[in-house]
């Protein structure tokens, strides 16, 4: 472990969706908010769809993170407006779009442990930037509840404005699979992070270039695909949150079977 003195060089990069909070995506619920208010003009949806088959040849992935256009001219401040009115983000289901996800509690208390030993915190994150700033001010909240003062850094999918409202581009690359990487490694450059000693949290597959990047990988929550990579990896697997308890049910329910089979045998 890095002593306080050298902590200033290292640095926790947490993903957000599926790692600290639960799914669906934060940009699921802002979009399914927006669809509850009729924010979103049939127009918009054919501008989506035609960006979609431009972007096909790409993937899916990219289809997914890189296509914005269903928010074309809406206002910028769609994200965050209660906070701007003073009052605080609220922590609830996320059914509303300025309401903030539930944090996975192991998920709180790696951050502050983070904290505590002088790390940066940064998210790295697909999402929506506003989205994600607000995911930030959150977590700074519960540190500081802790009597833990942090800042919480934010690097994630930019959006281009004009005039107050989106245009449903994106600023350079959508922040996702190599572009995570790319992040993590310029941020190492301008702020002096030593990659080696710094770590990473990620949860699906496409996280595994910010992994690589790192000398500290932690995969959280993953899939059978990232939980066979990890294993050729030798990275350490976290179980956090509801996918912890459906875990330990499974190995519950798994022992029950294997101790009436047992007796069967006995019998």
């Amino acid at each position: 472990m890095k002593s306080r003195e050298t902590s200033g060089k290292v640095a926790a990069f947490f993903d957000l969706d599926g790692t600290l909070i639960a799914k669906p995506s934060l940009e699921l619920r802002f979009l399914a908010e927006l669809q509850r208010r009729r924010a979103i003009p049939m127009t918009n949806y054919l501008l989506w769809l035609a960006r979609a088959a431009w972007l096909a040849p790409r993937g899916i992935r990219m289809m997914r993170y890189a296509n914005k256009m269903y928010l074309r001219g809406l206002c910028s401040n769609q994200v965050g407006a209660e906070r701007e009115r003073g009052q605080p983000p609220r922590q609830d289901s996320g059914q509303a779009a300025s309401a903030v996800p539930r944090f996975f509690p192991e998920g709180v208390d790696q951050v502050a442990w983070h904290a505590r030993q002088g790390h940066a915190i940064i998210l790295v994150s697909g999402t929506l930037a506003p989205l994600a700033q607000e995911m930030a001010l959150a977590l700074v909240v519960r540190l500081a509840v802790r009597r833990i003062a942090a800042s919480v850094a934010v690097r994630a999918t930019r959006l281009v404005e004009n005039d107050g409202r989106w245009t449903g581009r994106i600023v350079e690359d959508a922040m996702f699979g190599r572009a995570k990487a790319r992040a993590v490694r310029q941020m190492a450059i301008d702020k002096g992070f030593e990659l080696a000693q710094c770590y990473a949290y990620g949860d699906c597959i496409s996280d595994r270039w910010m992994l690589d990047a790192v000398g500290r990988a932690m995969v959280v929550n993953a899939s059978w695909r990232m939980q066979r990579l990890a294993r050729r990896r030798g990275w350490a697997a976290l179980t956090w949150g509801e996918t912890r308890n459906l875990t330990q049910s499974a190995q519950r329910t798994q022992r029950r079977q294997d101790h009436i089979l047992d007796s069967e045998r006995l019998a």
